[in-house]
């Protein structure tokens, strides 16, 4: 069981609130870990000034130990925080669907006449600002999933495969990742998935994924 000294930071996604993550906050209660949720405002904030707060939202929490785990838009929004150090608690990072690599589904949303008011400030400053960033010094795990059901495939249905309904495999890989793996789950699935949440527990305990849970992958690049 982990000590209480050890506190994880989950952090939603677009067009929701903290309370979307109480389901994995409870999972992750479960399996030993002291879990709270972050919420932010995914619409009317930009990326930097939600990065920022979440920064002072974990140095709140006066812990020695602080690991994130983000879902989608959130697991940006946690990326832009370490990358623009303000790496906060010493801990791990678990990305759950986080299209790091661009999104093609939501720039085919861009295309749409309410499309960019849809997006928000935070997705359209991801679309628009380039992805250079190495995170070899951090210990990042990412989830993606490769059952491709959801709001992504209506709007797009060139979305590259395979994909997990609204971003594709392809995109959720991170510079400098310390392991990948996919699972057979949709993107909103990921918030409800006991394999899912197994995988955070053991990312966040040893640094890497279970074996033969999904298909595992290293960074390459």
């Amino acid at each position: 069981m982990a000590a209480r000294q050890e506190t994880v930071v989950l952090v939603h996604g677009l067009w929701v609130h903290g309370l979307a993550m109480e389901a994995q906050r409870r999972a992750l209660a479960r399996l030993g870990y002291h879990a709270v949720a972050h919420s932010y405002r995914s619409m009317r904030s930009s990326l930097t000034e939600n990065a920022d707060r979440l920064a002072l939202y974990a140095c709140s929490l006066r812990t020695p130990v602080v690991h994130f785990v983000g879902h989608s838009l959130g697991g940006l929004v946690i990326l832009e925080m370490l990358a623009r150090d303000r790496a906060v608690g010493d801990g791990r990072v678990v990305l759950e669907g986080v299209p790091y690599r661009g999104c093609h589904a939501a720039r085919e949303l861009a295309r749409l006449e309410f499309g960019p008011s849809l997006l928000g400030k935070s997705m359209r400053e991801c679309l628009e600002s380039g992805r250079a960033a190495d995170f070899a010094r951090f210990e990042v795990g990412v989830i993606a999933g490769s059952l491709g059901l959801g709001l992504g495939r209506l709007i797009d249905r060139d979305l590259p495969q395979p994909n997990d309904g609204v971003v594709a495999v392809e995109e959720t890989r991170v510079p400098g990742m310390r392991d990948h793996i996919v699972l057979p789950i949709n993107h909103s699935g990921m918030l409800v998935s006991g394999a899912v949440n197994r995988q955070i527990a053991a990312f966040l305990r040893h640094g890497a994924f279970l074996k033969d849970e999904g298909e595992r992958q290293r960074d390459e690049s």
